[in-house]
């Protein structure tokens, strides 16, 4: 095992890390999502919560890689943190995330036809915050804040890390954005949240795996 994996481990869920800030940090994103809700704006909403449930799923099976191997996940939060969630997710990345995708359909054109330098605007967005969240995670790992351990998760080799640790997820965020009924919304989000919760309940709770 790693020593980051360790450190990680070791902090696990630990509610003695608590502290104060996470709580101004929660209120901000419920007047974010009340916001939302009270402009109306409940595709937002959708999408950012889709957003959310992309993470959540990847954090799980980053959980179990480290089951199964005992070495290290694909990438950890051994640093200060208020509160872990599992071996490479904190409390305060959830909550980023969870107005990550808000905040991404903001700039969003009405026009879902309009292009940007010849790309779907769309896409054009997806690639940009793709682009500018790797960026921010190479800073964190040369920072020590987000450890990587592995060389096909790194910043020598960072497609996989482009297109499956950011990439999917603001494409899903848009497509739920874009869908032309609340109904296909809300059971899109459902459906990702039913997969994330039950992984959760089997991989969790019962077998303790994660």
């Amino acid at each position: 095992m790693t020593d980051s994996a360790s450190q990680a481990l070791a902090i696990l869920r630990d509610p003695s890390h608590f502290e104060w800030y996470v709580i101004p940090f929660l209120l901000v994103v419920i007047y974010i999502y009340h916001n939302e809700i009270r402009l109306k704006n409940f595709s937002a909403v959708f999408a950012g919560l889709a957003l959310w449930g992309c993470d959540w799923f990847n954090e799980i099976w980053n959980a179990l890689v480290f089951h199964f191997t005992q070495y290290a996940p694909v990438w950890g939060t051994p640093g200060k943190s208020a509160f872990v969630l599992l071996i490479g997710l904190n409390i305060e990345i959830s909550l980023m995330f969870l107005l990550m995708g808000v905040a991404c359909t903001i700039i969003l054109p009405e026009d879902r036809k309009l292009k940007i330098l010849g790309i779907p605007n769309r896409l054009f967005f997806a690639i940009v915050f793709t682009t500018l969240a790797v960026i921010v995670e190479i800073i964190l790992n040369a920072i020590g804040a987000l450890t990587w351990e592995y060389s096909w998760w790194s910043a020598r080799f960072p497609w996989l890390l482009w297109v499956f640790g950011y990439f999917y997820f603001f494409v899903v965020a848009y497509l739920v954005y874009d869908m032309k009924t609340y109904r296909a919304k809300a059971l899109t989000v459902g459906a990702i949240f039913a997969v994330d919760i039950a992984c959760l309940v089997v991989f969790m709770g019962i077998l303790g795996w994660i």
